[in-house]
């Protein structure tokens, strides 16, 4: 008997995240940053901000890049609503600016959290960047200043993002179908 497993339905495919990573990197030039330091948010944008800053690269920026791992869910789906720093940013930020990057807005505490400590620390301004957004779920008020997609109101997983440490690896971003006993289907619709 084979185990049960989760199919993948694909949201949004490798060629539309590299061509929208091409668009926002353009967007991200013209807003003219100065000693550019990008802060990626662990785990969950580890891909996305990969891609952004090869995107930067090709679009002439050569920022520096740093990590902070800030975790509201822990091992759960929802968020906690706390947000913990677990890694913290080890390079100087005050005078920059800074280019926060994360893989989903939802409720805002993760990126308000973020922001206002980079801010508290004097960087000179802090932009943000997202893969994802889903409106309506705000629990605090903020926009991010450049966004990937609008998601629908469903639990994402790949290009980074997972359910339970599964399904980081996927090269798209996508939706846990169901649960079936038969192989996944990676990459179907």
């Amino acid at each position: 008997m084979t185990s049960p497993t989760r199919r993948v339905r694909v949201l949004f495919d490798e060629a539309a995240i590299a061509n929208r990573n091409e668009e926002l990197a353009a967007a991200i030039v013209a807003a003219k940053p100065e000693n550019l330091l990008v802060v990626a948010v662990l785990k969950g944008s580890f891909m996305f901000a990969a891609d952004l800053l090869r995107a930067l690269h090709r679009s002439g920026l050569s920022p520096q890049v740093e990590f902070v791992h800030l975790s509201s869910y822990r091992s759960g789906t929802v968020s906690s609503g706390q947000v913990a720093i677990l890694r913290d940013v080890e390079s100087e930020v005050r005078g920059r600016d800074v280019l926060l990057v994360d893989d989903i807005l939802e409720s805002g505490r993760t990126v308000v959290f973020a922001k206002d400590l980079l801010m508290a620390r004097g960087a000179k301004r802090v932009l943000t960047a997202v893969l994802l957004e889903k409106p309506g779920k705000r629990a605090v008020t903020i926009d991010a200043d450049f966004v990937g997609f609008t998601c629908p109101d469903v639990f994402v997983v790949g290009y980074g993002m997972d359910v339970a440490h599964e399904y980081r690896q996927l090269p798209f971003v996508g939706l846990v179908d169901h649960v079936s006993s038969e192989p996944d289907l990676f990459g179907g619709t």
